[in-house]
């Protein structure tokens, strides 16, 4: 079933490499499977062909910060964020405010 879903999004994104729900997808699904680093890999791709999609960099955040990169969380965090504004997603932005608040707060 694993391999099913790697596989579809796979074949969604030979068809259109841009495709911001498939390449986030993938990369979600990566993570459910603890694949971090192709999980990370897929985030960055998400963010170089769509920068506008807001929960890439909240996702990609979380990630980083679960394995203890806090200085490159902190600066996908101030990406989202910028992003979330741009966007107007009032949500998000405070979402990875918060976030962003209790990342300063701990020391490298």
């Amino acid at each position: 079933m694993t391999g099913d879903r790697i596989a579809t999004f796979q074949q969604l994104l030979e068809v259109n490499p841009d495709d911001a729900f498939a390449r986030y997808g993938l990369a979600m699904e990566y993570r459910r499977l603890g694949n971090l680093q192709m999980a990370l890999e897929e985030f960055d791709r998400l963010r170089e062909r769509q920068p506008g999609y807001t929960a890439g960099y909240q996702m990609a955040a979380q990630l980083l910060l679960e394995r203890g990169e806090m200085a490159a969380a902190r600066e996908r965090l101030q990406q989202g964020i910028a992003c979330a504004q741009a966007e107007k997603n009032a949500r998000a932005m405070r979402e990875m405010q918060g976030m962003l608040e209790e990342v300063e707060g701990y020391a490298e």
